[in-house]
Protein backbone atom coordinates (compact mmCIF):
# COMPACT_ATOMS: atom_id res chain seq x y z
CA UNK A 1 0.00 0.00 0.00
CA UNK A 2 1.39 3.58 -1.16
CA UNK A 3 1.06 6.28 1.38
CA UNK A 4 0.07 9.48 -0.25
CA UNK A 5 1.36 12.45 1.63
CA UNK A 6 -0.59 16.51 0.77
CA UNK A 7 1.06 19.37 2.20
CA UNK A 8 -0.21 23.03 2.53
CA UNK A 9 2.43 25.66 1.62
CA UNK A 10 1.42 29.41 2.18
CA UNK A 11 3.69 32.33 0.46
CA UNK A 12 3.14 35.69 0.89
CA UNK A 13 4.84 37.97 -1.39
CA UNK A 14 4.95 41.81 -1.37
CA UNK A 15 1.60 41.52 0.59
CA UNK A 16 -0.33 38.76 -1.06
CA UNK A 17 -1.07 35.26 0.17
CA UNK A 18 -0.74 32.21 -2.22
CA UNK A 19 -1.77 28.98 -0.63
CA UNK A 20 -0.89 25.97 -2.63
CA UNK A 21 -2.25 22.72 -1.74
CA UNK A 22 0.53 20.03 -3.06
CA UNK A 23 0.24 16.33 -3.53
CA UNK A 24 2.69 13.76 -3.87
CA UNK A 25 1.50 10.68 -5.59
CA UNK A 26 4.87 8.74 -4.70
CA UNK A 27 8.58 8.91 -4.34
CA UNK A 28 8.76 8.94 -8.25
CA UNK A 29 6.66 12.13 -9.25
CA UNK A 30 7.07 15.81 -8.64
CA UNK A 31 4.35 17.58 -6.48
CA UNK A 32 1.86 19.22 -8.23
CA UNK A 33 -0.88 22.09 -7.54
CA UNK A 34 -4.35 21.64 -7.24
CA UNK A 35 -5.62 25.07 -6.67
CA UNK A 36 -5.26 28.45 -8.10
CA UNK A 37 -2.30 30.68 -7.04
CA UNK A 38 -4.31 34.15 -7.71
CA UNK A 39 -7.93 35.39 -8.39
CA UNK A 40 -5.70 37.24 -11.57
CA UNK A 41 -5.22 34.36 -13.17
CA UNK A 42 -8.27 33.59 -15.41
CA UNK A 43 -8.18 37.32 -16.26
CA UNK A 44 -3.98 36.50 -17.89
CA UNK A 45 -5.66 33.73 -19.60
CA UNK A 46 -8.36 35.51 -20.79
CA UNK A 47 -6.14 37.94 -22.19
CA UNK A 48 -3.53 35.60 -24.30
CA UNK A 49 -6.53 33.60 -25.36
CA UNK A 50 -7.97 37.15 -26.62
CA UNK A 51 -4.12 37.59 -28.39
CA UNK A 52 -4.17 34.56 -29.67
CA UNK A 53 -7.43 34.44 -31.52
CA UNK A 54 -6.83 38.26 -32.67
CA UNK A 55 -4.17 36.52 -35.17
CA UNK A 56 -6.71 33.99 -36.23
CA UNK A 57 -9.06 36.83 -36.81
CA UNK A 58 -6.78 38.59 -38.51
CA UNK A 59 -6.07 36.20 -41.02
CA UNK A 60 -9.43 35.47 -41.29
CA UNK A 61 -9.74 38.79 -42.45
CA UNK A 62 -7.08 39.06 -44.68
CA UNK A 63 -8.47 35.93 -46.66
CA UNK A 64 -11.83 36.52 -46.84
CA UNK A 65 -11.12 39.92 -48.22
CA UNK A 66 -8.73 38.94 -50.71
CA UNK A 67 -10.99 36.51 -51.74
CA UNK A 68 -13.76 38.22 -51.82
CA UNK A 69 -11.50 40.63 -54.18
CA UNK A 70 -10.11 38.39 -56.82
CA UNK A 71 -13.11 36.05 -57.01
CA UNK A 72 -14.48 38.08 -60.57
CA UNK A 73 -10.79 37.21 -61.73
CA UNK A 74 -10.48 33.45 -60.86
CA UNK A 75 -14.06 32.81 -62.40
CA UNK A 76 -13.34 34.44 -65.74
CA UNK A 77 -10.16 33.31 -66.62
CA UNK A 78 -9.76 30.03 -63.58
CA UNK A 79 -6.84 28.57 -62.67
CA UNK A 80 -5.48 29.51 -65.77
CA UNK A 81 -4.89 32.93 -64.30
CA UNK A 82 -1.86 31.85 -62.81
CA UNK A 83 -0.30 30.44 -65.98
CA UNK A 84 -1.46 32.96 -68.86
CA UNK A 85 1.15 35.34 -69.80
CA UNK A 86 -0.86 38.19 -71.46
CA UNK A 87 -1.03 41.78 -69.17
CA UNK A 88 -4.08 43.58 -71.25
CA UNK A 89 -6.18 46.29 -69.33
CA UNK A 90 -8.15 47.93 -72.26
CA UNK A 91 -11.81 47.54 -72.07
CA UNK A 92 -13.43 44.66 -73.54
CA UNK A 93 -9.74 43.32 -74.49
CA UNK A 94 -9.02 42.15 -71.12
CA UNK A 95 -6.59 39.25 -70.67
CA UNK A 96 -4.92 39.06 -67.25
CA UNK A 97 -2.04 36.16 -66.45
CA UNK A 98 0.15 36.12 -63.14
CA UNK A 99 3.13 33.64 -64.20
CA UNK A 100 5.33 36.40 -65.34
CA UNK A 101 5.53 38.41 -62.10
CA UNK A 102 5.61 34.96 -59.90
CA UNK A 103 8.64 34.25 -62.12
CA UNK A 104 9.85 37.69 -61.58
CA UNK A 105 8.85 37.89 -58.12
CA UNK A 106 11.21 34.22 -57.34
CA UNK A 107 14.12 35.15 -59.12
CA UNK A 108 14.96 38.52 -58.31
CA UNK A 109 14.44 37.39 -54.53
CA UNK A 110 16.44 34.29 -55.25
CA UNK A 111 19.18 36.66 -56.23
CA UNK A 112 18.51 38.29 -52.95
CA UNK A 113 19.13 35.11 -50.96
CA UNK A 114 21.63 34.08 -53.01
CA UNK A 115 23.97 36.98 -52.14
CA UNK A 116 22.21 38.22 -48.81
CA UNK A 117 22.32 34.75 -46.61
CA UNK A 118 26.35 33.57 -46.63
CA UNK A 119 27.13 37.57 -46.13
CA UNK A 120 24.76 37.68 -43.65
CA UNK A 121 26.02 34.37 -41.87
CA UNK A 122 30.12 35.74 -42.15
CA UNK A 123 28.91 39.31 -40.85
CA UNK A 124 26.73 37.43 -37.83
CA UNK A 125 29.93 34.65 -37.35
CA UNK A 126 32.37 37.84 -37.21
CA UNK A 127 30.56 39.96 -34.61
CA UNK A 128 29.89 37.04 -32.09
CA UNK A 129 33.02 35.05 -32.43
CA UNK A 130 35.92 37.35 -33.68
CA UNK A 131 35.58 40.53 -33.18
CA UNK A 132 36.19 42.24 -29.75
CA UNK A 133 33.38 43.50 -27.24
CA UNK A 134 34.41 47.38 -28.24
CA UNK A 135 34.27 46.48 -32.53
CA UNK A 136 31.22 44.93 -31.49
CA UNK A 137 29.35 46.55 -30.25
CA UNK A 138 29.99 49.55 -32.39
CA UNK A 139 29.06 47.28 -35.67
CA UNK A 140 25.95 45.82 -33.91
CA UNK A 141 24.73 49.37 -33.32
CA UNK A 142 25.05 50.12 -37.19
CA UNK A 143 23.39 47.58 -38.42
CA UNK A 144 20.39 47.64 -36.39
CA UNK A 145 19.91 51.25 -37.78
CA UNK A 146 20.55 49.98 -41.71
CA UNK A 147 17.64 47.52 -40.73
CA UNK A 148 15.59 49.92 -39.62
CA UNK A 149 16.00 52.15 -43.07
CA UNK A 150 12.65 52.47 -44.90
CA UNK A 151 12.64 50.40 -48.50
CA UNK A 152 12.03 53.61 -50.09
CA UNK A 153 15.47 55.48 -49.14
CA UNK A 154 17.52 52.26 -50.53
CA UNK A 155 14.76 52.00 -53.80
CA UNK A 156 15.76 55.94 -54.33
CA UNK A 157 19.20 55.66 -53.82
CA UNK A 158 19.79 52.66 -55.98
CA UNK A 159 17.73 54.41 -58.57
CA UNK A 160 19.74 57.67 -58.39
CA UNK A 161 23.50 56.47 -57.88
CA UNK A 162 23.76 52.53 -57.33
CA UNK A 163 22.52 51.38 -60.49
CA UNK A 164 25.19 53.65 -62.29
CA UNK A 165 27.58 51.70 -59.92
CA UNK A 166 26.56 48.46 -61.30
CA UNK A 167 26.53 49.16 -64.88
CA UNK A 168 29.72 50.44 -65.13
CA UNK A 169 31.17 48.15 -62.97
CA UNK A 170 29.43 45.12 -62.96
CA UNK A 171 27.09 44.21 -65.93
CA UNK A 172 29.03 46.22 -68.76
CA UNK A 173 32.36 43.97 -67.87
CA UNK A 174 29.93 40.83 -67.73
CA UNK A 175 28.14 41.17 -70.50
CA UNK A 176 31.21 41.99 -72.71
CA UNK A 177 33.05 38.50 -71.46
CA UNK A 178 30.62 36.52 -71.74
CA UNK A 179 27.58 38.41 -73.42
CA UNK A 180 27.87 35.89 -76.88
CA UNK A 181 28.22 32.98 -74.85
CA UNK A 182 25.99 32.69 -71.91
CA UNK A 183 22.39 33.70 -71.96
CA UNK A 184 22.42 34.91 -68.51
CA UNK A 185 24.20 37.67 -69.85
CA UNK A 186 23.17 38.86 -73.07
CA UNK A 187 20.90 41.55 -73.06
CA UNK A 188 22.90 45.42 -73.29
CA UNK A 189 22.67 46.29 -69.69
CA UNK A 190 20.68 49.49 -68.02
CA UNK A 191 21.03 49.70 -64.72
CA UNK A 192 17.16 48.79 -64.47
CA UNK A 193 16.56 45.24 -64.29
CA UNK A 194 16.33 42.24 -62.37
CA UNK A 195 20.03 41.78 -61.51
CA UNK A 196 20.16 45.11 -59.78
CA UNK A 197 16.72 44.80 -58.40
CA UNK A 198 18.26 41.21 -56.36
CA UNK A 199 21.81 43.23 -55.30
CA UNK A 200 19.57 45.72 -53.86
CA UNK A 201 17.02 43.48 -52.11
CA UNK A 202 20.13 41.88 -50.62
CA UNK A 203 21.84 45.18 -49.33
CA UNK A 204 18.17 45.66 -47.64
CA UNK A 205 17.61 42.14 -46.19
CA UNK A 206 21.58 41.34 -45.10
CA UNK A 207 21.00 44.00 -41.83
CA UNK A 208 17.60 42.14 -40.85
CA UNK A 209 19.16 38.38 -41.39
CA UNK A 210 22.83 39.35 -39.86
CA UNK A 211 20.99 40.90 -37.08
CA UNK A 212 19.23 37.87 -35.94
CA UNK A 213 21.75 35.18 -36.29
CA UNK A 214 24.57 36.90 -34.03
CA UNK A 215 21.91 37.24 -31.84
CA UNK A 216 21.28 33.31 -32.22
CA UNK A 217 24.91 32.79 -32.20
CA UNK A 218 25.60 35.04 -28.75
CA UNK A 219 23.23 32.41 -26.99
CA UNK A 220 25.02 29.51 -28.01
CA UNK A 221 26.33 27.73 -24.79
CA UNK A 222 29.81 28.05 -23.82
CA UNK A 223 30.01 24.65 -23.11
CA UNK A 224 30.06 23.69 -27.02
CA UNK A 225 32.91 25.99 -27.45
CA UNK A 226 34.95 24.78 -24.72
CA UNK A 227 34.38 21.20 -25.77
CA UNK A 228 35.73 21.52 -28.96
CA UNK A 229 38.48 23.62 -28.29
CA UNK A 230 39.25 20.96 -25.55
CA UNK A 231 39.42 18.14 -28.02
CA UNK A 232 42.36 20.35 -30.18
CA UNK A 233 40.05 22.47 -32.61
CA UNK A 234 40.93 25.44 -33.49
CA UNK A 235 38.71 28.29 -33.94
CA UNK A 236 37.61 27.97 -37.17
CA UNK A 237 36.59 24.29 -36.84
CA UNK A 238 34.87 25.12 -33.29
CA UNK A 239 32.45 27.52 -35.44
CA UNK A 240 32.34 24.82 -37.97
CA UNK A 241 31.50 21.74 -35.61
CA UNK A 242 30.05 23.58 -32.51
CA UNK A 243 28.35 26.82 -32.98
CA UNK A 244 26.75 26.53 -36.34
CA UNK A 245 24.99 22.66 -36.00
CA UNK A 246 23.66 23.97 -32.28
CA UNK A 247 22.13 27.16 -34.23
CA UNK A 248 21.32 25.97 -37.61
CA UNK A 249 17.06 25.83 -37.39
CA UNK A 250 17.51 29.30 -35.98
CA UNK A 251 20.06 30.15 -39.25
CA UNK A 252 17.38 28.40 -41.49
CA UNK A 253 14.47 30.63 -39.86
CA UNK A 254 16.25 34.01 -39.92
CA UNK A 255 16.90 33.36 -43.28
CA UNK A 256 13.17 32.63 -44.40
CA UNK A 257 12.29 35.75 -42.43
CA UNK A 258 14.64 37.75 -45.32
CA UNK A 259 12.78 35.92 -47.75
CA UNK A 260 9.95 37.33 -47.00
CA UNK A 261 10.49 40.33 -46.32
CA UNK A 262 12.16 40.35 -50.21
CA UNK A 263 9.39 38.50 -51.65
CA UNK A 264 6.69 41.00 -50.26
CA UNK A 265 9.07 44.35 -51.20
CA UNK A 266 7.31 46.49 -53.41
CA UNK A 267 8.73 50.26 -53.61
CA UNK A 268 12.84 49.93 -53.37
CA UNK A 269 11.52 47.11 -56.34
CA UNK A 270 9.28 49.31 -58.53
CA UNK A 271 11.34 52.02 -58.76
CA UNK A 272 14.31 49.29 -60.24
CA UNK A 273 13.29 46.96 -61.96
CA UNK A 274 11.59 48.01 -65.02
CA UNK A 275 8.06 48.17 -65.58
CA UNK A 276 7.66 45.30 -68.30
CA UNK A 277 4.72 43.62 -68.55
CA UNK A 278 3.20 40.18 -70.00
CA UNK A 279 5.44 37.69 -71.83
CA UNK A 280 8.36 40.52 -71.73
CA UNK A 281 8.06 41.00 -67.93
CA UNK A 282 9.66 36.90 -67.82
CA UNK A 283 13.49 37.43 -67.68
CA UNK A 284 15.61 35.63 -69.95
CA UNK A 285 18.36 37.16 -68.34
CA UNK A 286 19.91 38.92 -65.90
CA UNK A 287 19.75 42.17 -67.32
CA UNK A 288 16.17 41.80 -68.56
CA UNK A 289 13.58 44.41 -66.70
CA UNK A 290 10.69 42.58 -65.09
CA UNK A 291 8.12 43.22 -62.39
CA UNK A 292 7.12 41.15 -59.28
CA UNK A 293 3.67 40.43 -57.85
CA UNK A 294 3.69 43.26 -55.44
CA UNK A 295 5.33 46.12 -58.37
CA UNK A 296 2.30 45.53 -60.46
CA UNK A 297 -0.10 45.82 -57.43
CA UNK A 298 1.93 49.15 -56.61
CA UNK A 299 2.02 50.56 -60.32
CA UNK A 300 -1.17 50.10 -61.98
CA UNK A 301 -4.29 50.01 -58.52
CA UNK A 302 -4.64 52.98 -58.82
CA UNK A 303 -5.50 53.02 -62.10
CA UNK A 304 -7.46 50.11 -62.83
CA UNK A 305 -9.44 50.69 -65.66
CA UNK A 306 -12.59 47.87 -64.90
CA UNK A 307 -13.51 45.78 -62.43
CA UNK A 308 -11.85 42.62 -63.78
CA UNK A 309 -8.40 44.36 -63.59
CA UNK A 310 -8.57 45.49 -60.07
CA UNK A 311 -10.34 42.08 -59.29
CA UNK A 312 -7.00 40.64 -61.53
CA UNK A 313 -4.65 42.98 -59.33
CA UNK A 314 -6.07 41.73 -55.93
CA UNK A 315 -5.63 38.05 -57.54
CA UNK A 316 -1.86 39.29 -57.82
CA UNK A 317 -2.21 39.86 -54.23
CA UNK A 318 -3.91 36.42 -53.33
CA UNK A 319 -1.17 34.62 -55.24
CA UNK A 320 1.27 36.51 -52.96
CA UNK A 321 0.10 35.49 -50.31
CA UNK A 322 -0.62 31.97 -51.16
CA UNK A 323 3.28 32.07 -52.30
CA UNK A 324 4.22 33.18 -48.93
CA UNK A 325 2.45 30.90 -46.68
CA UNK A 326 3.65 27.84 -48.56
CA UNK A 327 7.17 29.56 -48.31
CA UNK A 328 6.56 29.17 -44.34
CA UNK A 329 5.02 26.33 -44.33
CA UNK A 330 7.93 24.43 -46.50
CA UNK A 331 10.80 26.01 -43.96
CA UNK A 332 8.89 25.07 -40.64
CA UNK A 333 9.06 21.39 -42.55
CA UNK A 334 13.02 21.77 -43.03
CA UNK A 335 12.99 23.47 -39.10
CA UNK A 336 11.30 20.30 -37.85
CA UNK A 337 13.27 17.60 -39.77
CA UNK A 338 16.63 19.60 -38.29
CA UNK A 339 15.48 19.41 -35.42
CA UNK A 340 14.11 15.91 -35.04
CA UNK A 341 17.22 14.74 -37.10
CA UNK A 342 19.87 16.45 -34.50
CA UNK A 343 17.82 15.59 -31.49
CA UNK A 344 15.49 12.87 -32.20
CA UNK A 345 12.23 12.73 -29.88
CA UNK A 346 12.95 16.34 -28.81
CA UNK A 347 10.89 19.44 -29.33
CA UNK A 348 11.45 22.32 -31.50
Amino acid sequence: MKLKKYHNIIVVIRGVTFSTNLKKHNDNQSLIPLTKLSKFDPIFKFILIGAAAYTLLMLALILFAVGEGSKEIFQNEGFNFLTNTDWNAVPGRESFGALPYIIGTLVSSGIAMAIGVPISLGIAIFLSEIASTKLKTSLSYIIELLAAVPSIVYGFWALFVFRFWIVDFVEKPLHNLFGDSLPFFAKTPFGIDVFTAGIVLAIMIIPIISSIIRELLSVVPNSQREAAYSLGATRWETIKIAVLPYAKSGILGASIIGLGRAIGETMLVTLIIGNATGLNAIPTSLFSQSQTLSSLIANEFNEAASELHLSALIGLGAVLLLLTMVINVVARLLVYKMVKTSNPGGRI
